[in-house]
């Protein structure tokens, strides 16, 4: 569902969504790899047993294969059910499957903002943007494994520029 007919985004009149995205692929972790490995598995299993006339690995290959593509689905799932949303007023972050967490920040909070990127993170383009807020010296957000981070943040500098009235640096 895009964001802006989410249930869970509530945008004002003059509010528009600037920045949206889900968490870079690599947020599905190993679990993603070993399912479809296991899928692969089990229907080899299961076709060489069928053709071989062997009577109980196809119910093994199978029951492989639904266990790899149960990996996999619910690995997807959680990324699919995970957004970072940047508007003209406010931050997002929204999460779960089964039951939600929706983040929501006014720019006119943030204080600060920082970007890491690891080694890999930067070879693969994703990384972490974190926000503060006033008052607090913890993170109050942070945008996991965000695809192109740099880019994040110069939209989320941008914003916060519009926002304060002052062009970011």
């Amino acid at each position: 569902m895009p964001p802006a007919t989410a249930d869970w985004l509530h945008l004002s009149d003059d509010e528009a969504i600037v920045w949206d995205r889900r968490p870079h692929p690599i947020a599905m972790g190993a679990g993603l790899p070993i399912g479809v490995g296991l899928l692969f598995v089990g229907l080899v299993l299961a076709g060489w047993s069928l053709a071989n006339g062997v009577d109980y690995l196809p119910a093994v290959g199978t029951v492989i294969a639904l266990g790899g593509l149960a990996i996999v689905g619910a690995r997807w799932l959680v990324w699919t059910n995970t957004r970072y949303v940047i508007t003209s007023d406010e931050l997002y972050k929204k999460r779960g499957v089964v039951s939600r967490d929706v983040t929501q920040f006014r720019l006119d909070r943030v204080q600060n903002t920082s970007l890491q990127q690891s080694a890999l993170g930067r070879l693969l383009g994703y990384g972490d943007l974190t926000v503060y807020t006033a008052g607090s010296g913890e993170p109050e957000l942070t945008f996991e494994l965000v695809p192109n981070p740099g880019r994040a943040a110069n939209v989320l500098d941008d914003q916060l520029g519009a926002t304060t009235g002052n062009p970011p640096v």
